[in-house]
C-alpha cells in the first residue's frame, strides 16, 4: 500500500511517499480503507522530534481517519467490510492515518456521519473529540454557562464553539477580525479581536475557558473565571497555570479514542448542530505542503488529506 513515512525526524520535507506492507486486522481490529486523512499539529510537532510516542518500525504519522471497512479481525460485530467509518486509532500511539489502509480496534471508530463526505468526517475525530472531552467531560459544561474558547477559528476552536452552543452555552471567541463573521455563523455570541483588545479585560464571569494556544493565555485566563470554573489546557503540561482563585480547577487534557463521544459528534452533525470547516484540501503526496500550511498557525478549520 501507499503511505507516507517520516524519513528521519525532522521538518515537513522528511515526509516521504512510499510502498510498504497493508496492516491484517488482529483480535477486535477492523482494517479500514483509508478515503481521507485529517491533518493535526500534533502530526507535525511529532514528526519533527518523534515527541513521546512508541513508534512502529516504519513512523507514520497522522490518526484522523475517514474510510470503509475492508476486513474485521475474530471477535468484531460492529461493522461489516463495506461500512463508512470515522475515527483516531491508537492516539497517542502511532495509527499511521497517512496510508492507504490502517487497522485498529474497532471501537476506535464509530459509523461516519451519513450527511458528510469522507473529507469532512475525516476533520473531525481528534479535533472535534479534544473539544468534546474538554467542555462535556472535563468540565461538564451546561445551558447557560459561560464558555470562553481562544483560537475560536482554529482547528478545535471552531469545533469547540459550536459543541458548546450545542449544549446551550453562552459563546464568546478569540479570534482575528477577519474570522468573525464565521466565528459567529457557528455561534459564538461574542467575538473579540485579540490583536486589538486583551480578553481579560472585556469579559468576566467566565465558567470554563478552552485553552488551545497555551503560554501566558492560562496566567491571562484566570482573571476571567468564576470561583469553581474550569481551565482546560490543551497544548502542554507545562502550559497550567496554578489554580488563582479558591476552587478555580485547572489542568491539561490529552484527547484519547472515544467510541462514545465519535457517536455523540455524528449525532451533532446529523441534527445540523455541527460541521467541520475545511481549509485545504490536498493529495496524500503532498502531506508535506499540509503540514507547512499548519505549522504557519493561520489555518481556519481543518486541512484534509485525499488518500482513496
Amino acid at each position: 500500500m501507499r503511505a507516507v513515512v517520516v524519513s528521519q525526524w525532522g521538518g515537513p520535507e522528511v515526509l516521504t511517499e512510499t510502498e510498504i506492507e497493508r496492516p491484517v486486522p488482529g483480535l477486535n481490529e477492523i482494517l479500514v480503507r483509508v478515503h481521507a486523512a485529517g491533518v493535526n499539529p500534533v502530526d507535525g510537532k511529532t514528526r519533527a522530534s518523534g515527541g513521546l510516542i512508541t513508534w512502529g518500525e516504519t513512523p507514520i504519522v497522522g490518526w484522523d481517519v475517514s474510510g470503509t471497512v475492508e476486513a474485521v479481525g475474530p471477535g468484531v460485530t460492529l461493522y461489516s467490510p463495506g461500512d463508512e467509518v470515522y475515527g483516531m486509532p491508537h492516539f497517542p500511539r502511532q495509527a499511521g492515518g497517512y496510508a492507504e489502509y490502517v487497522v485498529g480496534p474497532a471501537r476506535h471508530f464509530a459509523r461516519k456521519p451519513a450527511s458528510l463526505d469522507h473529507v469532512g468526517a475525516a476533520a473531525l475525530p481528534l479535533a472535534a473529540l479534544t473539544a468534546w472531552q474538554a467542555l462535556v467531560d472535563t468540565a461538564g459544561v451546561t445551558a447557560g454557562q459561560r464558555v470562553l474558547v481562544h483560537a475560536a477559528a482554529g482547528g478545535v476552536g471552531h469545533l469547540a464553539v459550536q459543541i458548546a452552543k450545542a449544549r446551550g452555552a453562552y459563546v464568546i471567541g478569540t479570534a482575528s477580525a477577519g474570522k468573525h463573521e464565521l466565528v459567529r455563523e457557528l455561534g459564538a455570541d461574542e467575538v473579540i479581536d485579540y490583536r486589538t483588545a486583551d480578553f481579560e479585560d472585556v469579559v468576566t464571569d467566565v465558567d470554563i475557558v478552552i485553552d488551545s494556544l497555551g503560554g501566558e493565555h492560562g496566567q491571562r485566563s484566570l482573571k476571567v473565571l468564576k470561583p469553581g470554573g474550569h481551565l482546560v489546557t490543551l497544548p502542554s503540561p507545562d502550559d497550567v497555570p496554578a489554580a488563582g482563585a479558591e476552587g478555580v480547577h485547572t489542568g491539561w487534557t490529552l484527547v484519547e479514542p472515544d467510541f462514545r463521544g465519535l457517536v455523540e459528534i455524528a449525532a451533532l452533525v446529523e441534527a445540523g448542530k455541527l460541521r467541520p470547516v475545511i481549509d485545504t484540501v490536498l493529495p496524500l503526496a503532498q502531506a508535506s505542503k499540509a503540514h507547512e500550511i499548519v505549522e504557519q498557525g493561520r489555518t481556519t478549520g481543518k486541512i484534509v488529506l485525499t488518500v482513496a
